[in-house]
């Protein structure tokens, strides 16, 4: 079965994208991204323009996000109040991206800065979880005990101005490291059509120092309505949301992220960072081969000397 989409303006499998949808969605589910990361390459590998891919994008992730995020909160894993805090950077990170994207195009170099983008940002954030995550797991193996930190500890975020108590974290801390977090994460979100939870969650563990248990369902918490603005922004500024395409991968999606906590939850920690970190690094190698390898059709413009 076929559909046009009308925006991308291209007829797709309905059941290949249906599949798309519930992989991202499980892995959403598994570890608590938005899987932007990943959906937004192999949209583009399976023929979506890159402004489509990346506004339709964030739809999917609004949809998988909220079907994770209730599971976590059912479960008291969100810190609604650091959500909150989060949120308000994200809000106007997220602004800020739409305008970026808008001019980008414009100026004809919205894919190769994005592509430029997904090599650099996943290459070093996948880098850094697989290591972390193999380290971690190798002291575990020596020592038998699971390395923890204690909340509170931040060093020199003790310093910073405006400090606020968050109850549920156990934290008391200054609210700028969280919105500056947040709007990066909205800026991100907007312009790589991500829910930025591979650069969001390892901020929260390793900057604000956030008990883990609370980090996956805070971070999908502050995701679902990033996401959702930058869905809206999209809509009405570039007019890049193919809703077609948006409704099929939604329809997996949330399927799919329930699946996705239920694996999560028999999974250790550490295990966990290595494969999200091996899965960040794949996406990041294929789309450094896409940029580095020539076009099938080479295209090229001479001037011809004494033409009539």
């Amino acid at each position: 079965m076929t559909l046009y989409l009308p925006i991308a303006e291209m007829s797709v499998s309905v059941l290949v994208y249906l599949a798309l949808g519930m992989s991202i969605g499980f892995l959403s589910g598994l570890f608590g991204v938005g899987g932007g990361f990943l959906l937004m390459p192999l949209l583009t590998f399976l023929g979506v323009p890159s402004a489509v891919a990346v506004a339709t994008s964030a739809s999917h992730v609004v949809a998988s996000s909220v079907s994770g995020a209730i599971t976590h909160y059912q479960r008291g894993n969100v810190d609604i109040k650091m959500g909150l805090v989060m949120l308000a950077g994200g809000l106007s990170g997220t602004y800020i991206g739409v305008g970026a994207v808008k001019i980008l195009r414009q100026a004809g170099y919205f894919d190769f800065t994005v592509a430029i983008m997904y090599v650099v940002f996943l290459g070093i954030v996948g880098t850094i979880i697989l290591v972390e995550g193999i380290n971690a797991s190798r002291r575990v193996k020596a020592t038998g005990v699971v390395a923890s930190r204690k909340s509170g500890q931040h060093n020199w975020l003790e310093g910073l101005p405006f400090k606020m108590r968050f109850p549920r974290s156990k934290l008391y801390m200054s609210v700028l490291p969280p919105i500056v977090i947040g709007m990066f994460i909205g800026c991100m979100s907007a312009i790589m059509g991500i829910g930025g939870g591979f650069v969001i969650i390892p901020a929260m563990i390793y900057l604000l120092r956030m008990p883990t248990g609370l980090v996956i369902g805070t971070s999908l918490f502050q995701i679902v309505f990033v996401a959702a603005l930058a869905t809206i922004l999209h809509a009405v500024e570039n007019k890049t949301v193919d809703i077609v395409l948006a409704l099929i991968l939604i329809a997996g999606g949330v399927v799919g992220a329930q699946f996705g906590t239920m694996v999560g939850e028999k999974l250790r920690g550490e295990h966990l960072r290595v494969l999200l970190g091996a899965v960040i690094l794949l996406v990041a190698a294929r789309m450094a081969f896409d940029l580095v390898m020539p076009p099938e059709d080479v295209f090229s413009l001479a001037a011809v000397a004494g033409g009539s």
